[in-house]
């Protein structure tokens, strides 16, 4: 092929393939070695496929996030190192990686696993960020792991660090470049707000939450739906819990526009939790029984004709499901 084809026309031919081919095919010369791992390949390459990644303390199942869905479904194994971990929980994804602490108590070892391969140090750069509370420091200290250079060093920018009084409350959520964690803020009468953080240039921000999603008594998370950043905000009405989902409008602080309400009034049906966002956006939940029916289903929810799709995984009464979307990627351990 090599001898025939230009190197610009191989290029092109490799972009469009899927990456266990790639994988596969750095082994054959050491020009396409080189090519696949480049950091501007892995940047631009598009033809990896999204991943639904349903996990419980039991099993782990991967969906491909396309038009087949829910039809095309393999089951996961997980790698031995996070199996070492004693109730591992998600704590950040980016990428199509996925970073994993030890739930309790929290701390120690941190785990980055591809669900589908590895990750390479010539490309991308993964980076895990760290934020400590201490009555003696304020603001907090912060530090930053690179996986190449395997070392916590502080952040290339000081400025604007987390102050003392905010308290961080969820898992972080990747979108564009920045990750995003709920938290209240102790100064101003325990109010939600957002803190943002530029993974390239590593500054902090802070984002303000409309006044009827910022205050202390609202139950909220966040997720990553599509390209921008949702809001979930859990209420409990006469006909039993509902869920408003909220965006953030084209990146800009304080501007989010309610999308709309998720409920169920089934009568076979006791409780929802929402579970978080296919790659259409279309909301994925959990559905559980009535009293005495200890079944649990997961579900797609289409919000417009407000239909329930069952996706065939069922679970049992004390089983938490937990659901991260991941794609495809290039980048090797």
């Amino acid at each position: 092929m090599s001898d025939h084809i230009p190197f610009e026309i191989q290029s092109e031919i490799m972009n469009r393939l899927p990456v266990k081919s790639l994988i596969r095919f750095r082994s054959v010369c050491k020009p396409w070695k080189s090519l696949i791992e480049s950091s501007g390949f892995v940047a631009h390459y598009s033809s990896q496929q999204q991943h639904l990644l349903v996990g419980s303390k039991e099993e782990y199942v991967s969906f491909v996030d396309d038009d087949s869905f829910p039809q095309h479904r393999v089951s996961v194994t997980l790698p031995p190192l996070l199996n070492n971990l004693e109730y591992p929980v998600l704590i950040g994804n980016s990428h199509g990686l996925l970073c994993f602490q030890r739930e309790d108590p929290p701390g120690g070892r941190a785990v980055i696993w591809n669900p589908r391969f590895g990750v390479c140090r010539e490309t991308m750069d993964p980076k895990i960020v760290t934020i400590t509370r201490s009555e003696s420091v304020n603001p907090r200290q912060v530090e930053v792991f690179t996986l190449t250079t395997k070392a916590w060093r502080s952040p290339y920018s000081t400025a604007n660090l987390p102050r003392k009084s905010v308290s961080f409350l969820k898992k972080s959520v990747d979108v564009d470049g920045c990750l995003y964690w709920l938290a209240i803020d102790g100064t101003s009468a325990n109010n939600h707000l957002i803190i943002s953080f530029d993974i390239t240039t590593e500054d902090f921000g802070e984002v303000n939450l409309p006044g009827s999603l910022a205050h202390y008594y609202c139950r909220l998370s966040m997720y990553k739906l599509k390209e921008s950043l949702a809001v979930i905000e859990l209420c409990l009405e006469a006909n039993g819990i509902v869920y408003h989902v909220w965006m953030m409008v084209d990146g800009v602080p304080k501007s989010f526009q309610k999308l709309y309400t998720i409920s169920s009034h089934s009568p076979d049906v006791s409780f929802i939790y929402f579970r978080g966002f296919r790659k259409t956006g279309q909301p994925l939940i959990e559905l559980r029984g009535r009293p005495g029916d200890d079944t649990i289903t997961l579900a797609a929810y289409e919000p417009h004709s407000k239909s329930i799709s069952n996706l065939g995984i069922n679970g049992r009464e004390f089983v938490y499901y937990y659901m991260y979307s991941c794609m495809e990627t290039l980048l090797l351990l």
